[in-house]
């Protein structure tokens, strides 16, 4: 055998063990996190609480600030091996985001953001950001809309604070290939 498929594969095998011990989580384990942490009801918080946004003043989402009525619904589906994310449901504004398991070994973890914006934006989990108080997922780059100019939720990011009680839920857009101006983000309190 020569050298060379050797040192190939000694490189490759580096270049594999040196990503994944940039990784902070397993998909399975932020899978779990989400599970544990996110699954239930939130009501859409105060607008005293709605720091560093304005999302909450639209008008299909102001009638929901402050009150009980359910405006952000995670819940397993699928024989719980999905997280269904319901975001303002019954309002004009209402989307949906699908997180799972991209294989059946779940080495990487999906989501798929059913937006108001009429578009399907693919995300992936950020493995290396994502901790058991915040859920990072970023625009699936092999996709051809996240490659586009064209306007899209390029970013998400769940926060979880006061002890689980509280969730600052970020959709950061995207527009001409580049970060866009005005973003969705909104606060949510446990029910």
């Amino acid at each position: 055998m020569s050298p060379k498929p050797i040192v190939s594969l000694f490189a490759t095998l580096f270049v594999l063990s040196a990503a994944h011990a940039e990784e902070n989580t397993t998909a399975w384990e932020l899978f779990d996190w989400m599970e544990t942490a996110m699954v239930g009801e939130w009501k859409l918080s105060g607008a005293e609480e709605q720091n560093g946004t304005e999302s909450y003043k639209h008008p299909a989402v102001l009638p929901l600030a402050g009150t009980d009525a359910t405006a952000m619904a995670f819940k397993l589906i699928g024989g719980e091996v999905t997280i269904q994310e319901d975001l303002l449901p019954g309002t004009a504004k209402q989307m949906v985001t699908m997180y799972h398991c991209k294989d059946i070994a779940c080495t990487t973890l999906k989501a798929t953001h059913y937006c108001s914006k009429q578009n399907q934006p693919e995300f992936l989990a950020n493995l290396r950001e994502s901790t058991p108080e915040r859920i990072v997922f970023e625009c699936d780059m092999s996709t051809e809309l996240c490659q586009s100019d064209e306007d899209h939720i390029h970013r998400i990011v769940h926060e979880l604070s006061n002890d689980g009680k509280h969730l600052k839920s970020s959709y950061f857009a995207w527009k001409e290939k580049k970060l866009h101006t005005t973003h969705s983000i909104y606060h949510f309190d446990r029910k």
